[in-house]
């Protein structure tokens, strides 16, 4: 595998994390609004640019 892809896949794992992290503090009602924004833009980012990223590396043959 390569390594831009893995690092594509670990980047849109922490993403998903974030964004469900970010959901079930809202879903709580625990988190501050600071912080669910925080979360929730951390996890968009993490998580288009690891799409990104995999979806525009080439694959060796």
């Amino acid at each position: 595998m390569d390594l831009k892809k893995l690092f594509g896949t670990v980047l849109t794992l922490l993403g998903i994390g974030g964004l469900i992290y970010a959901a079930i503090l809202f879903g709580n009602g625990t988190g501050t609004t600071k912080a669910l924004i925080v979360y929730a833009v951390l996890g968009a980012i993490f998580f288009f640019s690891g799409i990104g990223l995999i979806r525009n590396t080439k694959a060796k043959e």
